[in-house]
């Protein structure tokens, strides 16, 4: 069953508003129209009392400010943007998706608001996430299949786009936070280098790993964003001039991808199939030998810093607290300054081999399922991370894509992961890429048209 989908470009919104053929107050209406008569079946937004007089008051604001000429007007004039609630905005309440009092998480604006305020957007609201971003599911269910999970921790965000609310929301990863829901939700999550865009502001998880993204419909949408979020974007990057080589693509073979699920393995093989048939060099490399012991890594340091991150509110409010995130908390307790300094160790040691067998291999991204599977039925997880684990582990750049479907006609997502800090050339190369699962995907959906499907 498909339900409550919209498509909503940013590139094309963010052009049009900057041009003044569309303008700040209609998208504002545009928004809430479409909030108010899709989000309380998807429940992607944090309730907002007043939310339309809020957004009209700031576009008013906006349209009568000196930017009226075209060419005054920065990247995102106009664009609305949802915000997920672990990220400090100054006028909304943080509730992080918790019972904890709101006055207790407070804090200063983000960063990464600042940034998208300085660049013409107005806030829509802030969107659901789980509990303190960790494994206790919010609300929201799967714009795709309402009794479906949207993913998490970032779900309100994922949905958000993909319901057509809003062209452009931010989200956080730790482990797989991002691209997990843009696989499940079927639009383009980003997740940039660790540090890339600034953590201030932001309720940490655990932050060694905690890194803000965003998400678009389309490759092109999550670049114009990252182009206003993250420190010192290369708008000439080596590699996006036109004609540069395809980048070489690399297959992780070995433990870690054995954790995908057989849908996700069958998709995978097809999509591999379709771009070394579109022109790209795919490599299969052997890592992740240790896989297990990667896994036990990221948690040891997860944990012990989730714990530290909730010390004071825990101590005041631990009954308050969802038992999927007391179970982190409790777990983080029992481990001991001399084990997370190993894992802290043993964590350096793995992304240096990461980067070398890279190296050696020739390998310019990697490709991987995004996730293990499409969404799970049900709203009371929000899926196995696994997928996505090793790359948060090394800090490394990576996105979603929408890349065909399951079995049951849930999305499936193709994930690309680039080197640290080479953020742009990881996007440049995701555009190729997308090109051709947009291609294939539009054979496809023109075949079962065309048999009555």
């Amino acid at each position: 069953m498909t339900t409550s989908l919209g498509y909503r470009s940013l590139v094309r919104e963010a052009a049009a508003l900057r041009a003044g053929s569309d303008d700040p107050v209609d998208a504002v209406n545009r928004s809430c129209d479409r909030i108010d008569a899709i989000d309380p079946r998807v429940w992607a937004f944090v309730p907002e009392p007043g939310r339309r007089a809020r957004l009209l008051d700031a576009a008013s604001e906006l349209s009568a400010s000196s930017l009226r000429s075209p060419a005054e007007r920065p990247a995102l004039y106009g664009v609305l943007v949802g915000i997920k609630d672990i990220v400090h905005v100054d006028g909304l309440p943080t509730r992080a998706g918790s019972a904890l009092p709101p006055e207790v998480l407070g804090g200063a604006q983000a960063t990464v608001v600042n940034r998208l305020r300085a660049a013409g957007a107005l806030v829509a609201g802030k969107t659901v996430t789980a509990e303190f971003a960790v494994t206790a599911p919010g609300p929201t269910r799967n714009p795709h299949n309402l009794a479906h999970t949207p993913g998490g921790s970032s779900s309100g965000s994922a949905a958000a786009v993909a319901a057509g609310m809003v062209p452009l929301a931010i989200g956080t990863q730790t482990v797989g936070s991002m691209i997990r829901p843009a696989a499940y939700c079927g639009v383009v999550g980003f997740k940039p280098s660790h540090g890339r865009i600034p953590a201030d502001g932001v309720i940490p998880n655990a932050a060694s790993f905690d890194t803000v993204g965003c998400y678009a419909t389309d490759v092109a949408g999550v670049t114009l964003a990252a182009s206003a979020l993250c420190d010192g974007w290369r708008d000439g990057a080596a590699g996006q001039a036109p004609g540069a080589r395809r980048p070489v693509l690399g297959v992780p073979v070995g433990p870690y991808l054995e954790r995908a699920g057989d849908e996700a393995v069958r998709a995978f093989k097809e999509q591999w199939a379709l771009l070394r048939e579109g022109g790209y060099m795919v490599h299969e490399v052997p890592v992740m030998a240790d896989f297990e012991q990667i896994v036990e890594q990221l948690f040891t340091m997860n944990r012990y810093e989730v714990a530290r991150a909730h010390s004071t509110w825990f101590a005041r409010f631990g009954d308050r607290y969802r038992e999927e995130t007391t179970a982190a908390i409790r777990q983080g307790h029992t481990i001991g300054d001399a084990d997370y300094e190993a894992a802290r160790i043993r964590r350096a040691a793995f992304r240096e081999r990461l980067a070398a067998d890279a190296a050696v291999a020739g390998i310019d991204l990697w490709i991987a399922p995004s996730a293990t599977g499409p969404a799970p039925a049900g709203l009371t997880s929000t899926g196995k991370s696994i997928m996505c684990l090793p790359w948060s582990n090394a800090g490394l750049p990576s996105v979603s894509l929408p890349a065909g479907r399951a079995a049951d006609g849930l999305p499936l997502g193709l994930q690309l992961v680039g080197g640290f800090g080479a953020d742009e050339e990881l996007l440049h190369g995701a555009t190729g890429v997308e090109s051709v699962l947009n291609e294939a995907n539009g054979a496809h959906e023109a075949g079962r048209a065309g048999r009555g499907g």
